[in-house]
């Protein structure tokens, strides 16, 4: 819970072991009826149930012995024995207060139990343009990783990119159809090779499909890109060097796509950086016999007694001796464990891998790495379009990552210029600049205000609009705070003493409250979309009071002192949130 929450709940859990009764029965939460109560609490029926008691005559003991404790300033019962609580006016105004104050966690606390973890989301393919799905690992595990970090936890993100299958042999040999004469093909050559790329990333985005629609069609192309990866993943010096220039090349182009949406990762690594402990792993695992021969390729056996489901093996080696994605999991797996030594790993995926990661986790802990239960899959749902499908472009295919965000960026401009919404002395950049921020706020919030593991519908309009749920609205009401307080200082008003004296103030300070809760879910559950409840919340708790009362322009100096107090108070959390899911208000707009 927030402070007052807590500070309740501590008071009620008291009350309740005086009554003999257990004093976990004291938990208090926000009020199911805010018109009502503040808070609530409802051991009194359970107390009931365990004692045989009456639940009323419980309800008033408690009631009786909480009344004028701390922050109380009435307990109402309710119903057969529901305790309604209201909170002083004074306990309010000491806890806008010290969120105010608190300009590093806005009335937040860190976890009492930090964890090191590693975080795994991106999962781009070299060589190949991210597409509307990784959006959404892209946001929600960025989202988590400043979460978790903000409340304590020692987190590493990693990117973990597909780099070492088959559409590095698909590239290889397409590039050398174009330019055989290039070093790189070689077979007798071991470097040095050319520091300079020989491709760019249009060339790598011209060279996969082109390779991908021939071997298609023809079986003996798709054997050659085969045995070109199978040499490289052997240890050809020249397609290791061309596998490097392809890697460079890519994560250039993609940090310009994470770039735009605010993603950032600590590791750029790939399937290939857990090749090195291949060879050592498969021979320790089939030296324990805890893989098995099966047709020539060699598996561990992961299905269970009581399974309610099949469950195929996990497959180490495939026929022709190859690892595979399995494979390379597991190794990733045991890099990190020797590397890290993590106390858990979150792997934030699409939920259609569920089965794979079940597999690889099971495997994990049959072979002794780590067990299941510190293993997470944070899988997610699709982004479709309104035909309830996975959102494609209007000519069927699947749409670009990079194509997605420049729609968001022309709508968003768009809805800038329709509502005339900048002010006139705002230059050409930063008009850039404030169109830039309007489209990651509503591409991001558009999609982490989702429940992680459903699908939503893609309306761009709908996201970009400055009205309703969306994040153009928190950045309109975050730039209104800024405005105010600006105009504030401008005219030598300041802060002083917060007094709450209307309904808007009380319902402004108890959202307040909730972001420590709001925080403590979103980790607990991995669900951002609880964070996102708590900031548009609190922008529209802001927008209630800044409509119901004067601030700046207050005839009243105390109170007008007290409300430019409770508006740095907003804005200290409101910009806190936002930027723990990635959104960045402009300074004016």
């Amino acid at each position: 819970m927030g402070h007052l929450g807590n500070e309740l709940g501590a008071i009620f859990a008291r009350g309740f072991e005086a009554a003999g009764l257990d004093p976990r029965l004291g938990d208090v939460r926000r009020s199911d009826k805010p018109d009502m109560a503040d808070f609530q609490c409802n051991g009194a029926l359970a107390g009931a149930k365990a004692a045989k008691r009456n639940p009323r005559e419980i309800a008033t003991q408690i009631a009786e012995a909480v009344t004028g404790q701390g922050p109380i300033a009435s307990v109402e019962i309710a119903g057969p024995g529901f305790l309604n609580i209201r909170v002083t006016d004074d306990a309010l105004a000491r806890t806008a207060a010290a969120i105010r104050t608190d300009t590093n966690m806005a009335g937040a606390s860190k976890v009492a139990d930090p964890q090191t973890l590693i975080l795994d989301f991106g999962g781009a393919n070299v060589a190949k343009p991210m597409h509307v799905g990784h959006l959404r690992t892209a946001v929600i595990g960025d989202t988590l990783q400043r979460v978790l970090r903000f409340l304590g936890d020692q987190v590493t993100s990693d990117i973990h990119m597909g780099d070492w299958g088959l559409q590095m042999g698909h590239l290889i040999t397409e590039l050398e159809d174009e330019q055989p004469g290039l070093p790189y093909f070689d077979a007798a050559k071991t470097g040095p090779f050319p520091r300079q790329s020989p491709v760019t990333i249009d060339d790598l985005s011209r060279l996969y499909p082109q390779a991908s629609a021939k071997a298609k069609d023809d079986p003996e192309r798709n054997k050659r890109s085969q045995q070109a990866v199978a040499e490289m993943q052997a240890g050809r010096a020249g397609y290791r060097a061309l596998l490097q220039h392809f890697v460079d090349v890519s994560i250039k182009a993609l940090k310009i796509d994470y770039g735009f949406l605010g993603v950032s990762f600590d590791l750029w690594l790939g399937e290939k950086d857990a090749e090195p402990f291949i060879p050592d792993m498969v021979a320790d695992i089939k030296a324990r016999g805890l893989a098995k021969e099966d047709d020539g390729a060699w598996i561990i056996p992961v299905e269970r007694e009581g399974d309610t489901k099949d469950y195929p093996p996990f497959m180490l080696l495939n026929s022709r001796g190859a690892s595979m994605y399995h494979t390379s999991d597991l190794a990733t797996i045991l890099d990190r464990v020797q590397t890290y030594s993590p106390d858990r790993m979150l792997y934030v995926v699409d939920q259609r891998q569920a089965l794979h990661f079940e597999q690889v986790f099971r495997a994990a802990e049959i072979v002794g790495y780590i067990s299941e239960d510190r293993l997470e899959h944070l899988g997610f749902g699709t982004v479709n379009g309104t035909d309830g499908k996975p959102f494609k472009t209007r000519a069927g295919g699947t749409l670009k990552l990079g194509d997605l965000t420049n729609m968001a960026l022309d709508e968003a401009n768009k809805k800038i210029e329709e509502g005339g919404r900048l002010s006139a002395d705002i230059g050409p950049d930063e008009r850039a600049r404030i169109g830039q921020l309007v489209a990651r706020a509503a591409l991001r919030f558009a999609d982490l205000q989702n429940t992680r593991t459903t699908n939503y519908v893609f309306d761009l309009d709908r996201f970009t609009s400055f009205e309703g749920k969306t994040g153009p609205y928190l950045l309109y009401q975050a730039v209104r705070i800024k405005s105010l307080l600006r105009k504030a200082a401008d005219e030598g008003n300041v802060a002083g003493d917060i007094r709450i004296e209307s309904d808007a103030e009380r319902a402004l300070v108890l959202t307040l409250d909730g972001f420590s809760l709001a925080l403590q879910q979103t980790r607990d559950k991995r669900m951002p979309h609880i964070l996102c409840e708590h900031v548009y919340n609190l922008a529209q708790s802001f927008a209630a009071f800044y409509g119901a009362h004067k601030i700046a322009s207050e005839d009243d100096a105390d109170l007008r002192a007290s409300r430019i107090a409770l508006c740095q108070a907003v804005a200290n959390q409101l910009n806190i949130g936002l930027d723990l899911i990635g959104i960045e208000a402009p300074e004016r707009m």
